[in-house]
């Protein structure tokens, strides 16, 4: 017997037309104009707003942001993985518990969360008085406004991204496998190298999504632990809008970074595919 789809499905193709494929067509539109000198939009065809995308100025900016990203994709993972595995093998009694300690920083505002991060590096901050206890250091060490502390300020803010769907694919492991791979032979690397690590792929790749997409675009961690030192993908579509107002050539690279995200949903899908054909 066939079933009839929800009313309300048949709503979702203009939905996802009104807030999905209008808007982005028109920022691609936008990015296809000249700024005029008023600071609006002169509605003159040009491709020179991504030409003015190759200056290596611009070809830095981005370099740098997609190389913090990653590095704070691989930080959250390295912290994650050991973590995610440990909650799904915890006593079920002991499990809401640590969930809900995951999920309560999303019920925080991410900016105070930062800023709480902020006095914890500052110079006179716990971390540094932490040190200066301990016989680590003399004197206050610069944690503030460096590169270390935006990737640090990241993972806080995005850990909860990489644990919960790495979590997700740890419930479902299958522990028979882990077992029959032991008495195959397999030591505890190959164990985990060829069997867990391709069973949690899914995970992996939902987290690293997660986390390295919103990490090119949190201009405010940059500015609040960074100083605003190091333009970033974020920062510079900010500037560009609110700023110089020149919304064409933020258009435009907008535009590359929704290419980059189409780009990372892509491999998301061909991992999932791999794994649920292999």
């Amino acid at each position: 017997m066939r079933t009839q789809p929800p009313a309300f499905a048949y709503f979702l193709p203009l939905w996802l037309t009104l807030f999905t494929l209008l808007p982005l067509l028109m920022v691609a539109a936008v990015s296809l104009m000249r700024r005029d000198e008023s600071g609006l939009i002169a509605p003159v065809f040009t491709l020179a707003n991504y030409a003015r995308l190759l200056d290596p100025l611009y070809l830095r900016v981005f370099g740098h942001s997609l190389a913090l990203a990653a590095l704070a994709t691989v930080l959250c993972l390295l912290v994650g993985y050991p973590f995610a595995y440990l909650l799904s093998r915890v006593r079920a009694g002991w499990r809401p518990a640590l969930l809900t300690l995951v999920i309560v920083p999303f019920w925080t505002n991410s900016l105070a969360r930062v800023y709480a991060m902020r006095g914890l590096l500052a110079a006179k901050g716990p971390v540094n008085a932490l040190l200066l206890a301990l016989g680590w250091i003399d004197e206050p060490v610069r944690l503030l406004y460096t590169g270390p502390a935006v990737a640090i300020g990241l993972v806080y803010v995005l850990l909860p991204f990489m644990v919960l769907p790495l979590y997700s694919s740890f419930e479902k492991l299958d522990h028979r496998l882990i077992e029959a791979a032991r008495d195959l032979g397999a030591g505890r690397f190959a164990t985990f190298w060829r069997v867990i690590v391709p069973l949690t792929a899914p995970g992996i790749a939902a987290g690293s999504l997660l986390v390295f997409l919103p990490a090119l675009g949190m201009f405010y961690v940059t500015d609040v632990l960074g100083g605003a030192r190091g333009l970033l993908v974020g920062n510079f579509l900010k500037d560009q809008f609110l700023d110089a107002r020149d919304w064409p050539f933020g258009a435009a690279a907008s535009v590359l970074v929704i290419a980059l995200l189409f780009v990372c949903l892509a491999l998301y899908g061909r991992v999932r595919g791999g794994v649920g054909h292999g």
